[in-house]
């Protein structure tokens, strides 16, 4: 009795640790840059709509700031430029991209300029 217990209590824990694990995995959607990690491309600094409404400010460390008319830091996390190809990864879970094409940002429908 006492050897069926053990193999139940190990059946029951082996379960909890895959299952967990896998949780973990599917959780884990941030990018593999670490925080602080100086990115490497040359589009770090301002992005903003025509009209001024949505700015991005891409900082050099990987992270970026995104202010929406009055509303200041509306959305902040981190970022990951490959080519010209731009991930983001917000602060709340959100995740979104877009694709720097001919010096313009194309994201979400909007097109942002580098703000002189």
């Amino acid at each position: 009795m006492i050897q069926f217990r053990h193999f139940a209590l190990a059946i029951a824990i082996s379960t909890t640790v895959i299952i967990t694990s896998k949780v973990s995995a599917e959780m884990n959607n941030q990018p593999v840059t670490s925080a602080g990690a100086r990115q490497n491309h040359p589009y770090a600094g301002m992005w903003v709509t025509a009209d001024g409404y949505v700015r991005h400010n891409l900082l050099p460390n990987g992270r970026y700031d995104e202010a929406r008319g009055n509303r200041e830091s509306a959305y902040r996390g981190r970022y990951e430029v490959r080519g010209d190809h731009i991930d983001y990864w917000d602060d709340t879970g959100f995740t979104a991209d877009g694709e720097f094409i001919d010096g313009v940002l194309h994201h979400g429908g909007m097109i942002l300029y580098r703000q002189k």
